[in-house]
């Protein structure tokens, strides 16, 4: 097996494009498919976060996607190949890191790169170039000669992630991959995968980690019972859930009053919370937040902090699905 095939006109063709995928287990009798027509688009270069609560659908579509699983109907192409008629180029032309790391405890870092490698074919000499590059790439340097079993959980994640870039695919699919990881380890990960995108690499990851998307996805799709219900840039989503609110903590709270007063002329409702002297209300946008600043300088009303609170993706996952997003696919069969 070789290292991935250059595909034409990649520039411009979609790095990933998912079109009308439908998965249903059990046979006939089942009720609803666990994926059910969902297409998507992933330019290069991009990242796409694949978002939803417990039993959505995610990691069907990526196992799909990923050529582990076959659909019911529809396709998708990967690095320009289709999983149906050429699932073997689609396998040389991605990495998987899955929700559990997949690297053999035994080994060490280096060990379990060499072994990937191998499988691939790739040359000794290319791998040991290769395998010292990705393990300083991934900060596994010091640790690269000792067994994996004595690797704590985000360096078996970095090395899990390592393993799957070994032959350098264009495509990579990511599957839950900072869950377990305590907050340092995570950003130190969203910092790795930072830079792999930098180098062109395209990425379709899912997470239930809201704040994973925010930080890194260029795109969402949120998936909820098998299909699609929303798509587009975080700060699309972000205004699908409602307008921005203007928050006014003023300086005094003898000044709440003349504050409330006028805030109003925005013909928004004001709530005032006197215990943390703050006022809020719903706002279009900075156009209206200049003009209530204004307001009370004129007003001569002293203000501790103005500004704008944007929704949340959580709270897009409430106002689409009716609860929060929690929990993942792991457990699920048709997850």
């Amino acid at each position: 097996m070789s290292g991935p095939v250059d595909t034409v006109d990649a520039m411009t063709s979609p790095a990933i494009e998912a079109i009308d995928l439908v998965k249903k287990f059990g046979g006939p009798a089942r009720d609803r498919p666990a994926v059910d027509g969902v297409s998507f688009v992933v330019p290069p270069g991009t990242v796409l976060g694949l978002l939803g609560p417990n039993g959505a659908g995610k990691t069907t579509t990526v196992r799909m996607m990923a050529t582990l699983t076959v659909p019911t109907s529809g396709t998708a192409t990967v690095a320009g190949y289709d999983i149906l008629r050429e699932p073997d180029m689609v396998r040389r032309n991605m990495g998987l890191t899955g929700q559990v790391a997949t690297v053999d405890e035994l080994l060490t870092g280096r060990e379990n790169i060499r072994m990937i490698g191998g499988l691939y074919g790739i040359g000794r000499r290319d791998l040991e170039r290769l395998g010292s590059q990705l393990l300083e790439q991934f900060s596994i340097t010091e640790a690269a000669d000792r067994p994996v079993r004595g690797y704590s959980g985000g360096m078996r994640r970095r090395l899990d992630l390592a393993v799957s870039l070994i032959a350098s695919p264009p495509v990579l699919f990511l599957d839950e991959p900072t869950t377990g990881l305590d907050p340092r380890s995570r950003n130190d990960l969203w910092d790795k995968l930072r830079r792999l995108v930098a180098d062109g690499t395209t990425l379709l990851l899912t997470t239930q980690y809201l704040e994973e998307a925010d930080q890194l996805a260029d795109n969402i799709v949120v998936m909820n019972h098998g299909r699609i219900i929303a798509q587009g840039t975080p700060f699309q989503l972000k205004q699908q859930a409602g307008n921005a609110s203007l928050v006014v903590t003023v300086s005094r709270a003898t000044d709440l009053p003349a504050a409330r007063e006028l805030i109003a002329r925005t013909g928004a409702d004001v709530h005032v919370d006197v215990g943390a002297r703050m006022l809020t209300a719903k706002a279009d946008g900075i156009a209206e937040l200049t003009r209530v600043a204004d307001w009370l300088q004129e007003g001569a009303i002293e203000v501790d902090d103005i500004g704008l609170s944007r929704p949340s993706l959580d709270d897009v996952f409430l106002s689409l699905t009716g609860h929060r997003a929690e929990g993942d696919d792991a457990g699920e069969v048709g997850a």
